[in-house]
């Protein structure tokens, strides 16, 4: 049995992702090449560690999530839009501008309180002369207060928009890439970490950046206004003695110790009291998302559900879903409820307060009544800044648990991303042996529990060969994966050729976007009028321009070939095609890719989608893919074969006493053979 490359001595493999980023990897089990090193090649050290669990603080690991949304992106693959270069420099600014206008909105409230004093001295003395330059005062902090707060929000909602875009972007490009999107979902031990990925990154990402931005402005604002009104204040809360026997100890300032007291307190039972919101939260999020991931799943599956009559099933279950909705929301309601009886309280005492507090002052002839007012107004200030952590608790809650969510699906990708041998199992070895003939060597092909599903098995395949693979086709489904990398659990070695071409069709093929995106898939249509974030040049937009014609072309004939004809002038609407089509016109557009290629030796595996043609659709279909069916090697998974008046070699995977599949060849069909009738 051949090995893979420099498993003998000290030279090793260089493992390179296939469609990825060209960067080494060491004994990966999913979607890998492995060709020679040269001799400056791979030191061990340079093989990826395994990830370790990250048991930093959890402010911590957010920041390395998404705190270099303000640094520099690193290069990508030439497969993806390069980034924008000024991207964080454009991030930074805006984080600036939020922090002087910050800095500004401080100021219309120390403003107000200064004016406050000002009226209510006004109003004690009757002096009507001075209320036209207090009125001009005001309408200036008006104006001021406006243009402020727009400005504010403004750059405020610019950071959540592109935070949020980033990091979503950054997710999305762990997490659709190299099969992981699949792979993440098959992973034992991850322990729900994984479940509902579009509701984190569709969700959990908004609430995540949006929270943290709205959280840091407020505990930044807080900030500064404790400390201007702390000095004013200070300023204004004369000296107090306190008595202690024959002792008497002046407290100067005295106003602020007594708000410190106040509103450490009022912190302290707010955050006992809110303990179990963070549980409570995560519980409803999570429940929320099985709801919606259970919703989702019942419309793209609403014919089947109507055909089988199973919507009395289906409503059971959707009632069981938010059941268990209801029951997170009564965890959530009762620890909310604890919270909103004592902040009611809190917040009704907080406006009265300071004004009991000062009052004795006052009613002595101390101080005017501005200075009641304004020292109320100073005292109520500080007590709000300082009782931040009370009204933001419940957002505290929300935030932290949609961050927990979105680094447990992080984490999830990244031991996803790692060699199968970190994760405690064996792996499958994929490697180029440089020819052209697809090579099985002692394949053992897994679950991801470790339990077998095919028992190893040698087999090579040759280029222009055409294979029947009858027997279990979930078993056989397994064989195609492994061989695109999809499938890393099990044991032996995959000799894949140079430069492989893999076309899959599966039993009802994919149909996303457009009529045309569906055709070249998993290519891209590229609109230079639609490019917004590429800046392209007159020479590219003319190539592109050209390769668009020669698709739209290809298009045009492939859909003739196959009677689609009507879909013509269809191809750029947008559309759900699984909806639109017809069964039939959705197995004829799956079909009508393989015309958008050149024929060629490409290798198409074909899962049960010739089975699943009624006779009068395979006698029209096949021979009109015959020309590009015939240079090629064909695996299907079935009975029937696709080209007729060609050997078919035949494969069974057949059951075992132990519960698992073996691979047995089966006596073939010779092109001269009666072959089996096509069959509904």
């Amino acid at each position: 049995m051949p090995r893979p490359l420099g498993l003998g001595g000290r030279e090793r493999p260089c493992f390179f992702r296939i469609g990825g980023a060209r960067r080494p990897v060491l004994n990966r089990g999913v979607g890998i090449l492995a060709i020679p090193c040269p001799s400056r090649g791979l030191r061990m050290s340079d093989a990826p560690a395994c990830p370790r669990p990250d048991l930093s603080p959890f402010t911590h690991r957010f920041l390395k999530l998404a705190g270099p949304f303000w640094l520099a992106d690193k290069p990508r693959p030439l497969t993806e839009r390069a980034p924008d270069k000024y991207r964080h420099l454009k991030a930074r600014a805006l984080t600036l501008g939020l922090v002087v206008l910050t800095v500004g909105q401080v100021l219309i409230p120390v403003a107000i309180n200064k004016w406050s004093a000002l009226l209510f001295d006004t109003l004690e003395q009757r002096n009507v002369a001075q209320l036209p330059s207090l009125i001009a005062w005001l309408s200036g902090v008006l104006v001021y207060a406006m243009g402020v707060n727009a400005g504010h929000l403004w750059v405020k909602r610019e950071i959540l928009y592109r935070w949020r875009e980033w990091l979503t972007k950054e997710i999305l490009r762990h997490w659709m890439d190299n099969g992981r999107q699949y792979e993440v979902s098959h992973q034992p031990g991850l322990e729900g970490k994984e479940d509902n990925p579009d509701g984190r990154i569709a969700e959990d990402i908004r609430i995540s950046t949006e929270a943290a931005v709205d959280l840091c402005h407020s505990l930044f604002y807080c900030v500064l206004l404790l400390a201007s009104f702390t000095q004013i204040l200070w300023s204004l809360s004369g000296e107090m003695t306190v008595h202690l026997g024959s002792f008497a100890i002046p407290l100067p300032g005295s106003l602020v110790w007594i708000a410190l007291l106040y509103a450490a307190t009022g912190t302290s039972a707010a955050l006992l009291l809110g303990r179990p919101l963070v549980r409570a939260v995560n519980l409803r999020q999570t429940r929320e998302a099985n709801f919606r991931f259970g919703l989702i799943r019942a419309r793209e599956n609403a014919e089947t559900i109507a055909l089988l009559d199973g919507e009395t099933g289906e409503r059971r279950r959707l009632y069981q879903l938010f059941e268990a909705i209801g029951q997170a929301w009564s965890r959530q309601t009762a620890a909310l409820r604890n919270i909103t009886a004592f902040t009611s309280g809190y917040s009704t005492l907080s406006g009265v307060f300071p004004i009991l507090v000062v009052a004795p002052r006052y009613i002595s002839g101390s101080i005017t009544l501005g200075t009641l007012m304004q020292t109320a107004q100073a005292f109520q200030q500080m007590s709000a800044a300082l009782s931040w952590p009370i009204d933001n608790l419940a957002r505290v809650a929300e935030w932290r648990a949609s961050v927990e969510r979105v680094l447990a699906l992080k984490e999830a990708l990244e031991i996803t991303a790692s060699p199968v041998s970190c994760r405690g199992q064996e792996g499958i070895t994929l490697i180029r042996n440089g020819g052209s003939a697809l090579a099985f060597h002692e394949l053992r092909v897994d679950r991801p529990d470790g339990e077998t599903i095919i028992e190893p098995f040698n087999l090579t395949l040759h280029p222009g060969e055409k294979v029947l693979l009858s027997g279990d086709p979930l078993a056989a489904l397994r064989l195609f994966k492994v061989v695109t990398g999809l499938w890393p659990w099990g044991q032996g070695v995959v000799d894949r050729p140079s430069g492989l071409h893999v076309l899959f069709f599966p039993r009802r093929p994919y149909l996303p976007g457009t009529l045309m995106e569906t055709l070249i898939y998993p290519k891209a249509y590229r609109d230079p009028w639609k490019e917004q974030q590429v800046k392209i040049n007159a020479k590219m937009q003319d190539q592109w321009e050209n390769e668009n014609e020669k698709l739209v072309k290809r298009a045009h004939e492939a859909l003739e070939i196959l009677n689609l004809t009507p879909l013509i002038g269809r191809l750029h609407d947008q559309m759900i095609l699984d909806k639109t089509l017809s069964v039939p016109e959705q197995r004829r557009l799956g079909f009508a890719r393989l015309l958008m290629h050149d024929p060629g030796p490409h290798w198409i595996f074909i899962q049960e989608a010739i089975e699943a043609l009624d006779p009068t659709e395979a006698a029209f279909i096949l021979p009109r893919l015959e020309r590009h069916l015939l240079p090629a090697t064909v695996i299907n998974v079935g009975q029937r074969p696709v080209c007729p008046g060609v050997d078919h070699h035949r494969l069974g995977i057949v059951p075992t006493d132990k519960g698992s599949f073996r691979v047995i060849t089966l006596p073939p069909f010779p092109a001269s053979a009666s072959l089996p009738s096509y069959t509904g």
